[in-house]
Order: structure tokens, then C-alpha cells, then sequence
């Protein structure tokens, strides 16, 4: 949307977009057959996939629901009146706080429904109005109820659960919060870190802090084969994308691809690095064009903070990304600024579209514009420092909060990296270390999630992870 939205700004033309998508897939089920012949293993796969006495050998590990059990029931949806109910009168509740895990609050390995409860106090100001309900992120699925009425609903963890609730349901005073969660693996809870309140207009009631809950019901432990398992999960299969989402839209007239993905192949980022270029290659050869532009997106920053300097397969994959710049009439946006610890979608979507978006204009539509922020060209010794020079330094090298450059680190020939200092000069960085005294190695942001990747360019474009020492 962001991207369309920006480009059209741009010609009053308007912008279409095929949305071909499925979240937490490989980037070999978006490539074709005849795309992956040059890696092997991924070939064999899909020769085994052709093979019909292979798919029923899978068909029969596979459960048909027969004789499977009834799902449990839930305590609190056959109580009468229902636990959303508020004429219920709660009995054995305990405390919990929100955010949180439940496995962190003392319910260790439990996979089931939860419910949560709270009497909020809404000021006057704000009752019979329309209003607005962040939950931040729940895992996995949420319902919201509110003096009984339901006012929201999720089925899987990774929206940002953002509800409307509806004029004269709110009252002055006291107002029941309900909150039913079901989790079937991992961690339960409220995700940490994000918004909990309502509010409407100027007014806001903040949701964090005690609630009481009680438990629904408790799941049986998985078991392969009774509950399912053991059959092939189509959308991680070599070519099945393509053959699925990608090959359908060829009789389109298209001007370039828009890409963001790269997570689930963070556990072979060398393999990526042969992988997004067999893609790209593959997809323009489909529509017979071989300069259709393709612009991607680099991952951003997730998981928790590196505060020392670390191996990491996210910024190798990162790495990965940046040589694919190497493939004519491409373009990446570097979203390393944008990331969140907790949550592999970022709630950021504006940058990231009016990222993509100028480097759309630059090589879809030949403007001459600064689209990109600082890449990495080369490096230099000179006694204990390390000159860094950049391409797209655009009108000049800058730190995003105007503070020192952060997230540099510098090793000798052991590559036992240390934090650096570094300084800007014209169009060059500087960088050096008490600690190192014949330095050979630089890094940049080279992290799972860098706490301050702080280098940008004047038009305010983040710099791209990189490292000398590869």
C-alpha cells in the first residue's frame, strides 16, 4: 500500500498490485523447476514429490480425523453464564500480569485456553463512545469481550490485535474486560513491549499491569500420527509456490517484483546467496524479460539486543541480500532501523514501502534520485585505522540521532572482534580501538538485532550491515 501509495503521489497513476503471498515460506517453494536445477538436493525433492507411491506412503502416515478424539471442552464456554458473561460472579481466579508469558507466570508447558479478566475503570468522558482496544500481540489466537459483547477476534499470533469497539458499549465506572486465549505450542501470554490500552479521542485508559485468570482447558500433548503429522507440508516444497501463486500471474503485464522474505532461510544464508539470484533470474526469464526490475527487501533487526559483537545467520542472510545487488536492475531497502525484538513482522510498514518505492523510481522509472542509504565499496588500512568508503553516500554521511557512529566493531588477523569507535570524515568512515593495535577487519551492525545501527545518509537512508572479513 505504502509503496503504490508513494509512487502514485509521484504520477497520478494509478498503481496495481498482485499480492502473491504466504508467510514463513523458503525461498526455493518461489522458485520453479527448471529455476532450481543447479542445486541438487532441492531437485531430488522434488523427483521424490513426483512420485506417487512416495505421496501415498504420506497419505497413509497422514490421519484422516476418524478416529481422532473430540476436542476438549472448554470450561469456560459451557459455564453458564459463560465466563464472558458479566452477570458471572468469578470463583478461584488467580493473579497474572499483562504483558507476559503465562509460562513465565507460573504456567509451565501449558497448551490450551486461558482466560483473562479485568474490571477497568472508564472515565466519563469516554463512556457510550466509539473506542479503540490495542492488545499489542497475543499468542496464538484472542477473543475480546467487553461487558459481554465480543469486540475483537484473532485466530493466529502475528497480527497486531487492534479492535474497534462499537459506540454505547462502554460505560462510566466499572467495565468488564474478558480476554479468551488459546495457545497450542510454546509460550501463551501477551506478547512484551507493545501497546495495551483503550482509548478514544484524547482520552486513554492504559490495559497493563494485574488481571486475574483462570485456566479453560488444557490440551493433550501432540502425538504424531493420532493428532496428525508425518504428511508434507505443501507450501515448504520446492517449486510449489511458483507452480501455485507465481506461474498463475504470468499472462500479467507487470512492471517489476516487490520482495520480503528471507526468515525462514536464515539456517543456510550461503545457500541464499545462490538462491535469491537463481529467483530472480528464473522469474524474469518466465514473464521473458530478463531487466524486469526486482526490488527486495533486507531483513530488519529481530530477536534480542547483541550488546557484544557475535556470529549471527541473520545478518550472513542480510549479507546474502546485499550481493544480490550484484544481479543489473535491482534494488534493495535496507530495514535494519525498523526492527523489533519481539516480533518478526515490524510494525513499521510505512518505511519499508517508501523504501521499496524509491528505488521503484530510481529503476523502474528512471529518476535521479538518492534511493539507497550507504553500501559498503571498500576498505583500507592506514596504521591502527581502517578507512571505509561507501557507495550512495548521497550529500553526505550523517548518524540518525546525531550522536556517534554506533555498532562498528574491528578485529585483527584472529577475528576476535572488539566494539570500535568511529568518526565521520567527508565521504569516509573512520575506524579504530585501543584494544587493536594492527587492525585488518571491520563490521557493521552484524547482529541478529544491532541495539543502535545509527549510519545513514543525508536523506536519511540507513546504511546496510556489512563486514570486510569475509
Amino acid at each position: 500500500y505504502f509503496f503504490a501509495k508513494k509512487i502514485y503521489e509521484k504520477y497520478k497513476v494509478p498503481i496495481g498490485i498482485i499480492n502473491a503471498s504466504v508467510g514463513g515460506t523458503p525461498i526455493e517453494s518461489w522458485i520453479s523447476e527448471e529455476g532450481l536445477k543447479e542445486f541438487p538436493a532441492f531437485t531430488t525433492t522434488l523427483t521424490k514429490n513426483k512420485d506417487t507411491a512416495y505421496l501415498n506412503s504420506l497419505n497413509r502416515r497422514t490421519p484422516n480425523g476418524v478416529n481422532r478424539p473430540a476436542p476438549p471442552v472448554d470450561a469456560g464456554m459451557v459455564a453458564n453464564p459463560k465466563w464472558s458473561d458479566p452477570s458471572y460472579i468469578p470463583k478461584g481466579w488467580r493473579s497474572i500480569n499483562i504483558p507476559g508469558y503465562w509460562e513465565d507466570q507460573g504456567l509451565k508447558d501449558l497448551n490450551g485456553v486461558v482466560w483473562y479478566r479485568r474490571e477497568v475503570n472508564i472515565p466519563t468522558a469516554m463512556a457510550g463512545k466509539a473506542a479503540r482496544v490495542f492488545l499489542g500481540r497475543i499468542v496464538d489466537a484472542d477473543e475480546l469481550f467487553i461487558n459481554g459483547e465480543k469486540s475483537g477476534a484473532t485466530t493466529y499470533q502475528y497480527p497486531q490485535r487492534r479492535y474497534n469497539v462499537a459506540a454505547g458499549i462502554l460505560k462510566p465506572g466499572k467495565n468488564i474486560f474478558v480476554v479468551r486465549v488459546t495457545n497450542n505450542m510454546g509460550k501463551g501470554g501477551f506478547v512484551p513491549d507493545k501497546p495495551y490500552c483503550i482509548f478514544s479521542g484524547t482520552d486513554t485508559v492504559d490495559l497493563k499491569g494485574e488481571w486475574q485468570y483462570k485456566v479453560g482447558v488444557v490440551f493433550k500433548p501432540f502425538v504424531p500420527g493420532r493428532d496428525g503429522g508425518g504428511g508434507m507440508m505443501s507450501p515448504y516444497q520446492p517449486a510449489a509456490l511458483y507452480n501455485a501463486m507465481v506461474a498463475p500471474a504470468i499472462n500479467y503485464t507487470i512492471k517489476g517484483f516487490c520482495w520480503y522474505q528471507g526468515e525462514a532461510n536464515t539456517g543456510q544464508p550461503k545457500q541464499y546467496e545462490q538462491l535469491q539470484p537463481a529467483q530472480i533470474i528464473d522469474w524474469r526469464a518466465k514473464w521473458g524479460q530478463g531487466a524486469l526490475p526486482f526490488l527486495y527487501v533486507q531483513l530488519p533487526g529481530f530477536m534480542d539486543y547483541n550488546y557484544l559483537p557475535a556470529e549471527s545467520n541473520w545478518a550472513m542472510t542480510r549479507e546474502a541480500q546485499l550481493h544480490s545487488l550484484k544481479v543489473p536492475q535491482t534494488g534493495m531497502a535496507v530495514a535494519i532501523d525498523i526492527g523489533e525484538w519481539n516480533d518478526i513482522h515490524p510494525d513499521n510498514k510505512k518505511d519499508v514501502g517508501e523504501r521499496l518505492a524509491l528505488a521503484a523510481l530510481k529503476i523502474a522509472y528512471g529518476e535521479n534520485i538518492v534511493y539507497s542509504g550507504p553500501l559498503f565499496n571498500k576498505a583500507s588500512i592506514e596504521g591502527n585505522k581502517i578507512i571505509l568508503q561507501f557507495d550512495h553516500t548521497g550529500s553526505g554521511l550523517a548518524t540518525a540521532d546525531g550522536e556517534a557512529l554506533a555498532e562498528f566493531s574491528i578485529a585483527g588477523a584472529d577475528k576476535k572482534f572488539v566494539w570500535a569507535q568511529a568518526k565521520i570524515e567527508g565521504d569516509k568512515v573512520i575506524v579504530w580501538s585501543s584494544e587493536i593495535d594492527s587492525p585488518m577487519y571491520v563490521r557493521y551492525a552484524w547482529s541478529d538485532n544491532p541495539v543502535n545501527p545509527n549510519f545513514i545518509n543525508k536523506e536519511k537512508l540507513p546504511a546496510s550491515p556489512f563486514r570486510t572479513d569475509q
